[in-house]
């Protein structure tokens, strides 16, 4: 199955959230700048804990607040939230190829977010310095997507260049 023939359909944004949770993640926005923006994440955070919105939100915000342990966390809660919506296993080392070709078609959406989430979760371990799991995670990605639509090869294999450097 090519993970880009698909109509998009349910995508994370476009769900409706418990009220005021929207006005929470704006607020944030228009606060980052003074340095108040968390306080408003973590309010939505608490009022909706398995918003996509929110998680993705949290996690730009760690990421690019460079605190990729909270951006870390923030992403597996995002895949923990996306899992159970598509059928797939608990542990993403048990996934393999039928969960994907042999899953409905209105369920693409969700198995491509799963799949970038997952890829999120491998380059936040790369950039903590978890090479292993970095690598296995980006590994199970290739083996997933022959035709690479996620973009996880070029990550494996710097990842791989990154774990020959430390040995040299």
């Amino acid at each position: 199955m090519d993970l880009l023939d698909f109509e998009a359909q349910g995508l994370y944004f476009e769900q409706p959230d418990v009220a005021g949770v929207e006005q929470l993640i704006a607020a944030a926005s228009e606060n980052y700048a003074n340095g108040e923006a968390e306080l408003f994440l973590l309010q939505a955070y608490f009022i909706a804990p398995e918003s996509l919105n929110v998680l993705i939100a949290l996690n730009r915000f760690y990421y690019y607040q460079h605190r990729l342990e909270e951006a870390l966390a923030a992403t597996a809660k995002a895949l923990v939230v996306i899992r159970p919506t598509i059928a797939f296993p608990d542990d993403w080392r048990d996934l393999h190829i039928g969960h994907i070709t042999e899953a409905p078609a209105n369920l693409l959406t969700h198995i491509r977010m799963y799949l970038f989430t997952l890829k999120a979760i491998g380059f936040l371990n790369m950039r903590l310095e978890n090479l292993d799991l970095s690598q296995a995670i980006f590994e199970k990605l290739v083996e997933l997507d022959s035709k690479d639509r996620i973009g996880a090869q070029g990550l494996l294999e710097l990842v791989i260049k990154r774990k020959a450097d430390r040995v040299a």
